[in-house]
């Protein structure tokens, strides 16, 4: 197994060998050392020490949460009361949360340390992170690189040992293709598992919070926190499925899809470790085999037609008018709205809009809307079938390697670094990325496993296995 490095520390903080003070100085120095990387756009330096001594003294008297010393930092659409949350969004600027998030509620009652908030796309549109308000994060394996989005800024963290781990968001791909360009683990859970109450929204029917981490014991801790049914959120689920331990023991059917292995999308190296790792796993006896997913041309039309609606509809609330900015050059209500929307949110975010409102306006919402709220339950439906016969569907995380800043220019073909990505947020399954190579570039990739249906249990222990084998 990969060491933890959370674990090693802790054991270091309990025994009382290194107080949990001195672990968030240590991060906090290599913060300032990397601020080239653009991580960071604010470090809470002062209620991340205090969290510390409060947990040093709980050591103490031996009352300490199950993250005793756990350095975490939170995306910025993750909401942390009385600390600034922006979505990285310049409409946003200068609002402080009035309470926290469940997941940030969650890390901190176990003793969790919240040391800041990471850079991101712009409401958690893109796949670059070159879409943040705050400028592009820097990869920290070649700095000409993207780190992929739109939870850029938390996988950074993570990869540069910025911090034990990172909590994001994934609409699309948003944890896991960050994860794979990076070189971390990064797990997206079953719609419904985590609580999204207090997470700034993009498509609340795709939106779900999850960790990343070096490696997948981590990230099964923090999920095993922050998981379960919340009365703030209605879509979360009533079951409660933390406390459960996770085990990849057992020979395993898995299916990978045929479409994407053969896909001419697929980077030659990425599709060469695929096959090697296919053929390691039928070694060990399990069984894998290919199968057929005749849709993959719909999904990224179909994702991005349903979250822009859904965008147009969560992003109007922000308007000039009860927080963050407001145009100078506004002279009456209407200049005030149109203004402040217009020079508050950038590109990016403007271009989802605007798609949103156009595929929900009266014409068109039977023609776009609707038709994709029905391709959706057909691919749902074909997904699940494929989960009745297998135990896992093993994809790639990403098409290539990260790519060079400003390299991707064309939007349509940007949206199309999530082809293999949106099918678990279309479909509401478990999916993690796994770093299994690096490309003879030395840039790290993943490859991505989904699971069934609030399987997390099963998918994370074998993630643990498949993790094992390749060290």
């Amino acid at each position: 197994m990969l060491s933890s490095i959370f674990s090693e520390t802790q054991k270091e903080i309990l025994s009382g060998k290194t107080p949990c003070r001195e672990v968030v100085l240590n991060f906090l120095k290599r913060i300032e050392e990397k601020k080239s990387l653009n991580a960071f756009l604010e470090v809470f330096e002062k209620s991340a020490l205090a969290k510390a001594d409060e947990v040093d003294k709980k050591i103490k008297e031996k009352k300490q949460g199950k993250l005793a010393g756990m350095v975490i930092a939170i995306k910025d659409n993750i909401c942390y009361k009385n600390h600034k949350v922006s979505a990285s969004s310049k409409i946003l600027e200068g609002f402080t949360s009035l309470y926290s998030a469940t997941v940030v509620e969650r890390l901190l009652n176990e003793d969790a340390i919240i040391i800041g908030r990471t850079n991101c796309d712009e409401f958690a549109m893109g796949s670059s992170n070159e879409n943040s308000a705050a400028g592009n994060v820097l990869n920290p394996h070649d700095t000409s690189r993207v780190p992929g989005g739109s939870s850029g800024g938390s996988a950074v963290a993570v990869a540069a040992n910025l911090c034990h781990a990172a909590l994001g968001s994934d609409t699309g791909g948003s944890i896991r293709q960050p994860a794979s360009f990076c070189g971390v683990v990064g797990l997206k859970p079953t719609y419904g598992t985590v609580s999204r109450y207090g997470l700034i929204a993009y498509a609340s029917s795709f939106d779900q919070i999850g960790p990343l981490t070096k490696n997948v014991e981590d990230a099964e801790l923090i999920l095993d926190v922050i998981a379960g049914a919340d009365e703030y959120d209605s879509t979360c689920v009533k079951a409660d499925v933390r406390g459960q331990m996770a085990n990849g023991k057992g020979k395993k059917r898995i299916a990978y899809l045929r479409d994407c292995i053969e896909n001419s999308a697929l980077n030659p190296e990425i599709k060469k470790r695929i096959e090697e790792i296919i053929s390691e796993l039928k070694k060990k006896g399990h069984i894998v085999e290919p199968v057929d997913f005749p849709y993959l041309d719909y999904l990224v039309p179909t994702y991005y037609v349903l979250t822009t609606a859904e965008a147009s509809s969560n992003l109007a609330r922000f308007d000039g008018i009860r927080y963050g900015y407001r145009s100078k050059n506004a002279t009456d209500l209407e200049s005030t709205y149109r203004k402040s929307r217009s020079e508050g949110f950038g590109k990016e975010v403007k271009r989802r809009i605007m798609l949103g409102t156009f595929v929900l306006s009266s014409g068109y919402y039977d023609a776009y809307y609707s038709k994709a709220q029905k391709v959706r339950r057909i691919l749902r439906d074909k997904t699940n079938d494929i989960l009745k016969e297998y135990d896992f569907i093993l994809l790639p995380t990403t098409p290539n390697s990260a790519f060079k800043h400003g390299e991707v220019k064309d939007p349509i073909q940007m949206y199309l670094e999530d082809i293999f990505t949106v099918l678990a947020n279309l479909t509401g399954l478990p999916a993690i990325s796994l770093p299994v190579g690096k490309n003879s570039n030395g840039l790290p990739f993943g490859i991505q496993l989904m699971g069934k249906k609030f399987g997390e249990v099963e998918l994370l222990g074998f993630s643990k296995y498949l993790e094992e084998s390749q060290t």
